[in-house]
């Protein structure tokens, strides 16, 4: 198993009126983080949050290239993002145990945080389609050309961990910095990881491993 030091390219935040940063996902332009009752679009260029929109935000979030998924409590949300209405809802697999979110394959995948469990997860039904297991607590999940990765965060430690999709095998772990925990996992589909950083309320933008971008010490192209 490859291990190395977690590269954190940028920290944003913390936000105003944000006592806690959930889950995470990106919509191409975006980075849109979960605080509890709401959710929040941050520009990463800005630094900035440009809207928000009034829902249960309490774990992961996700996007499926038009809507955004947020598990709140014992139940997944598919919400519009132009109007915020909540368009229908699933039963989460952890019943309420939910941590991370994300959109892959047509499916959506959701961290059993306690169950050290990844469940892929029938978005129309909430029907559980497979389950891999991971040997450490799960909190953001993403998927990035294939590769499946989860957060953990036990006590000072986090780290981000790439698994086997078959097996659950560890192939590679980026450790974070001691206090810098990951609550929510989003991938921007090239060189960053953006990771909610709970209690902290900040996101952090951290290099993916085998991405070098030369000229921006905070990741951008």
């Amino acid at each position: 198993m490859k291990r190395s030091k977690a590269e954190i390219l940028h920290e944003y935040g913390p936000f105003p009126n944000t006592e806690q940063v959930a889950g995470v996902t990106f919509d191409g332009r975006h980075v849109w983080f979960a605080s509890g009752d709401r959710l929040n679009a941050l520009d990463p260029v800005s630094g900035k949050t440009v809207r928000s929109i009034d829902v249960a935000a309490h774990a992961g979030t996700a996007y499926d290239g038009r809507h955004l998924f947020q598990i709140a409590e014992d139940r997944i949300q598919k919400i519009d993002p132009e109007t915020g209405r909540v368009l229908a809802t699933i039963p989460a697999p952890a019943e309420g145990g939910d941590s991370g979110l994300a959109w892959a394959e047509g499916t959506l995948w959701v961290g059993h945080y306690r169950g050290r469990k990844i469940h892929q997860v029938d978005p129309d039904t909430g029907k559980i389609l497979r389950t891999i297991e991971s040997n450490r607590v799960v909190t953001g999940v993403t998927w990035v050309d294939g590769e499946l990765w989860h957060a953990t965060w036990e006590g000072d430690e986090s780290d981000l961990r790439r698994l086997d999709p078959e097996t659950g095998e560890v192939l590679e772990t980026l450790e974070m910095p001691p206090g810098a925990g990951v609550s929510g996992l989003e991938s921007d589909g090239g060189d960053r990881f953006f990771c909610g950083g709970g209690s902290s309320g900040k996101v952090r933008a951290v290099r993916r491993p085998g991405f070098r971008i030369e000229g921006h010490g905070d990741g951008r192209q």
